[in-house]
């Protein structure tokens, strides 16, 4: 085997495939980077069992080959090499990687033993990537971390027709999301839960204006574009009714600017400690945002906001209310509650697209973000 490629397009080859590589392979080739020489360019691919990243990219095939080599080592030697063009070529047991002045040698591990990688499912559809990463960024920050409770760290994915629904769930709030794609059968219907930290690492590393293809299958989903793709297996199915707790009547609603409120909440968080709440106090046309560490701090500023209903006197966790601001991406965000301690819907409210014309306060977008919030003690 033998070939010459760029160096930026190896690295991020690299970088893609050995994202799956784990840190504890349960056996050693594991830990390998697959690469794969031919006249159609170069393959770089990990796999663990569950989850396999694979990368197509151009480069000047001398000699077609097969090879496994250490991935995180691979990784850590392509990210820190000068830039110029990368020769790499198998001498015995060895693959050089030759790059201006600089020479590093690799021993191979037995690429016969390496599992095959799975087969990308059946194309159920596509989205426009960035439309895609968006979705998926809004939603995962919700996702719960406790592996014992497999349902909570997933994103579950429900296909209607032309219509996608996203949604992640730690018990203490969810963060939904719809958008819309476009199916390869317009009646083509599907409900499954995708490992987070998987669909989250794939949609942050989707090249910008790719058009992302989706694949499902029994046990296993497939993301590819641009040249990059993945597949992973599926969790158990099983989800709470999200949708109908995303919906209801609420007391009060607040409107209020995105911006200044997410950056008045970072400052006034800045005197809290683990557990300690923000506490918002909206009234006509304000909200006061406050904040105490015991006798040692405290915080307090306020924002113009309007109100329609009863005044809120309400608190969260300040990192709960970021990760939902986070999804808000237009000028104003809304806040609906019904009392201190039932949970509140956080939503978007889009932007009017005239300089002279204000916003539709009763209008949304396709996110959604529930919260619970903390008891006030006093």
């Amino acid at each position: 085997m033998e070939f010459r490629v760029e160096r930026h397009t190896l690295a991020d080859a690299v970088a893609w495939a050995a994202r799956t590589l784990p840190s504890r392979p349960a056996l050693p080739v594991l830990a390998g980077m697959l690469i794969e020489a031919s006249a159609d360019g170069l393959t770089l691919a990990g796999f663990d069992y569950e989850v396999s990243a694979r990368s197509e990219i151009e480069a000047e095939v001398a000699e077609p080959g097969r090879v496994l080599v250490p991935g995180r080592l691979l990784a850590e030697i392509v990210r820190n090499l000068p830039p110029h063009p990368v020769d790499v070529a198998l001498k015995g047991a060895e693959v050089v990687v030759r790059c201006g002045s600089a020479e590093f040698g690799l021993q191979t591990m037995p690429v016969e033993d390496y599992p095959s990688l799975p087969e990308p499912p059946a194309v159920a559809g596509t989205i426009p990537g960035d439309v895609f990463a968006a979705a998926v960024a809004q939603v995962t920050p919700a996702s719960g971390r406790d592996d014992t409770l497999p349902m909570l760290t997933g994103v579950r994915v429900d296909i209607e027709g032309e219509t996608m629904r996203l949604a992640c769930t730690d018990r203490y709030r969810i963060a939904a999301r719809e958008l819309a794609w476009s199916p390869t059968a317009p009646e083509f219907t599907a409900g499954i839960v995708v490992p987070a930290k998987t669909l989250a690492d794939t949609a942050k590393a989707i090249r910008p204006g790719a058009e992302v293809t989706i694949g499902l299958a029994d046990t296993l989903i497939g993301v590819s574009g641009g040249g990059r793709s993945m597949t992973s297996r599926l969790l158990d199915d099983q989800f709470i009714d999200y949708r109908s707790r995303l919906t209801g009547t609420w007391e009060s609603t607040a409107r209020v600017r995105t911006a200044p409120f997410v950056e008045a909440i970072k400052r006034v968080a800045l005197v809290t400690e683990r557990n300690t709440p923000v506490r918002l106090a909206f009234s006509a046309d304000e909200v006061q945002i406050r904040a105490a560490s015991g006798d040692a701090a405290r915080a307090n500023e306020s924002l113009p906001a309007t109100l329609s209903g009863q005044e809120i006197d309400i608190a969260f966790s300040p990192q709960y209310l970021l990760d939902g601001l986070a999804g808000v991406d237009t000028e104003f965000a809304r806040l609906e509650c019904t009392g201190p301690t039932k949970a509140a819907l956080l939503t978007a409210i889009p932007d009017s697209g005239d300089d002279d014309q204000a916003p539709d306060p009763t209008a949304t977008t396709g996110f959604r973000y529930l919260v619970m919030p903390v008891r006030l003690t006093a």
